[in-house]
């Protein structure tokens, strides 16, 4: 090799040598932050009484009865299953006026056994189970609650035509997919079910059906719309997990509808003070 040749080849060596080592001195983000965070599982579910409140409605065929086998069965094994995170505290969907802690008390006592309603079936079964005193409703309301207040008119003609009705292309797929999971539960195992509606993919996707349809509506109304809307009560939602966040060590068991999930899921992986926990990570 002629002189010339060894002294590039060298000189490339070292620069090489000296890339990587600026590479590895450079500190990752997460470095910055703790590596103990609280750690928080969200339990995404459909609502077993059926209160049939949100856009899409289920069939009375396609319901299912919790209190009756084998979905009674199901359900317990669905228990079971989330007490192995081992919570110190649950929340839940629901407002301060629904007494929580008072149904929880009252549970204790052996009421409302027979309520079909998620939050009793899950919550307040693993509260009494695991010997918990105090359940948590950190649902809220949105501001566009708020500012309708000021000006109804307004908000009249900001909403209108925001019906979940439109010809997107999209919102048909998303109208296709939500009928055919609507069915699963009734063929299902609960578990099961509860495992693929909670993944990373059911849950990215299931937020997209915010972003189709009546988010396009016209002058960006749709996109106002869902900022004061839908995002922000999860947002508020979220606020109010913070302030019951005590430490670091919290183990917060967190059991909402679906729609929830998907927005929470994206809150609590990019927040700095939680760790999410996939839901099937569980062993």
């Amino acid at each position: 090799m002629k002189p010339l040749n060894i002294i590039s080849t060298i000189v490339l060596i070292i620069n090489t040598f000296s890339l990587f080592g600026q590479k590895s001195d450079i500190k990752q983000p997460s470095s910055f932050f703790p590596s103990e965070r609280a750690k928080v599982l969200v339990v995404g579910t459909f609502h077993f009484d059926y209160p049939n409140l949100d856009v899409n409605k289920v069939n009375d065929t396609d319901k299912i009865d919790v209190l009756k086998e084998p979905k009674k069965s199901e359900v317990t094994e669905l228990v079971n299953y989330i007490k192995q995170f081992k919570p110190t505290k649950i929340a839940i969907e629901a407002t301060p006026k629904w007494n929580a802690t008072e149904k929880l008390r009252k549970y204790k006592a052996g009421n409302s056994r027979n309520e079909r309603d998620e939050r009793y079936q899950i919550a307040l079964r693993i509260a009494n189970e695991m010997k918990m005193d105090t359940i948590y409703g950190i649902d809220a309301g949105s501001f566009d609650e708020d500012l309708v207040k000021l000006d109804s008119v307004y908000f009249q003609k900001l909403f209108k035509d925001f019906d979940f009705q439109n010809d997107d292309k999209f919102n048909a797929m998303y109208m296709k997919w939500f009928d055919y999971q609507e069915k699963l539960p009734a063929t299902t195992n609960l578990l099961k079910y509860i495992k693929n509606i909670n993944t990373s993919e059911s849950h990215k996707l299931g937020y997209g059906a915010y972003l189709v349809g009546d988010f396009k509506l016209d002058n960006q109304r749709g996109a106002d719309i869902l900022s004061i809307w839908w995002y922000n009560r999860n947002l508020r939602i979220f606020r109010k997990l913070q302030e019951i966040t005590e430490s670091s060590k919290d183990r917060i068991l967190v059991i909402f509808g679906n729609g929830h999930a998907a927005v929470l899921r994206q809150l609590l992986e990019s927040s700095p003070e939680y760790q999410f926990i996939e839901f099937d990570s569980l062993k």
